[in-house]
């Protein structure tokens, strides 16, 4: 096998990527390159016909040089016949696994005190009974496992996988201190090994119910949670960014929501059809404070959270339609009228799969997403 195929400046500008890749230098040397960032000396060797691998330490601490030199020693402590982590073991005893999660995170300066405890407290409670005294090293997949799989079985799904995290952490500080030479969390797939909360679905009308639902609002007095209602089906935003829509973010015929309202923390640029624009006007002579849907008797708080939705069981559709469900309503209508799917998800402020395109400039599509918003709110209110 060729070896010495490195060089610093190639080892340099190795980039992260979403998972850890290995790159060789021959004779079983290679640098690990985790997602963060992390560049790690280590060699793959096989001893009585059983592989192993362990660990030289971090580049550029342990330069191209010093790697290559350790690699040699290895070689000759191989060629003797012994084993190179017993010589490790000899010097030090090898932690248990509590001893393990101890010393890593009292070593995680870079979180804060709360992150740690709670990283430390899920992993003495759902760990520590059946493995905390075993060494690390010798734990594996299996134990692992088992342990995670009874709180998958007690429904814990969202914490199960956070559990495996902070365990697959401390076992990547175990391996580059020669405690360890695989990490078990990293073999559990999560997606494949546990549950899944069940996703919550917003009810929605279907577009021919549209109509009678239009009408029975129609009979109610204009109150604000009725506007709020309309001004919700026209911008198909969520109900979250309508009641913290206020006088500041409108520019004319056009809704700024500043990223820090928005749920993927993007600004977001909703055009306003003229009948959005008509119930603006309406509800600047009623609101006297910044917020323009503001709460029935605080002019200085925004309007319930769950206003449109009490609004809603009230004239009759409890379970059949929600104020979210406007955007379902809507996003059917526009695809079905063959408008382009990049202007819809741009609409609904939703985050293109295409890295490229999400780079996009945030006003692409801009004229027409209003000359969509326009034709949708004429088909929904005619003026």
């Amino acid at each position: 096998m060729p070896t010495n195929k490195l060089k610093d400046q190639q080892i340099k500008s190795l980039k992260p990527l979403p998972k850890a890749y290995k790159v060789f230098d021959g004779g079983g040397l290679f640098l690990y390159v985790t997602p963060t960032g992390g560049k790690f000396w280590r060699v793959a060797y096989r001893l009585h016909g059983k592989p192993q691998t362990i660990a030289f330490g971090p580049y550029p601490e342990i330069s191209l040089a010093a790697a290559r030199e350790k690699l040699a020693a290895l070689k000759t402590t191989l060629r003797s016949g012994d084993s190179p982590m017993a010589e490790r073991h000899s010097k030090r005893k090898t932690p248990t696994f509590a001893d393990a999660c101890a010393a890593y995170w009292s070593g995680r300066n870079d979180v804060s005190d709360g992150y740690k405890t709670n990283a430390s407290r899920a992993l003495t409670m759902h760990l520590y009974p059946s493995l905390g005294n075993i060494p690390i090293g010798a734990i594996s997949r299996n134990d692992l496992l088992a342990c995670l799989q009874r709180m998958n079985a007690a429904g814990k799904y969202e914490y199960v996988r956070k559990v495996r995290m902070w365990a697959g952490q401390v076992w990547d500080w175990a391996i580059e201190n020669g405690h360890a030479t695989e990490n078990p969390a990293a073999s559990i797939r999560p997606e494949k090994a546990f549950g899944k909360n069940p996703v919550e679905s917003f009810a929605a009308l279907s577009l021919r119910e549209v109509p009678d639902f239009l009408e029975r609002l129609a009979l109610e007095r204009d109150l604000n949670s009725v506007l709020a209602c309309r001004m919700l089906a026209l911008t198909w935003v969520r109900t979250g960014e309508l009641r913290t829509m206020t006088w500041d973010d409108i520019d004319d015929n056009t809704w700024v929501i500043p990223a820090a309202k928005m749920k993927r923390r993007r600004e977001h640029i909703v055009p306003l059809s003229r009948q959005a624009q008509a119930i603006l006007a309406e509800m600047q002579l009623r609101s006297a404070g910044n917020y323009v849907f503001p709460a029935p008797h605080r002019l200085d708080r925004p309007m319930s959270e769950n206003a449109i939705l009490y609004l809603i069981a009230r004239i009759g559709f409890k379970g059949r339609m929600t104020g979210h469900g406007w955007r379902t309503i809507a996003s059917t209508w526009a695809n079905e009228r063959g408008y382009a799917p990049d202007a819809i998800e741009r609409q609904l402020a939703h985050t293109p799969d295409n890295k490229v395109r999400a780079a996009y400039n945030k006003a692409e599509y801009l004229p027409l997403r209003r000359e969509m918003m326009q034709a949708w709110a004429d088909w929904l209110i005619p003026s």
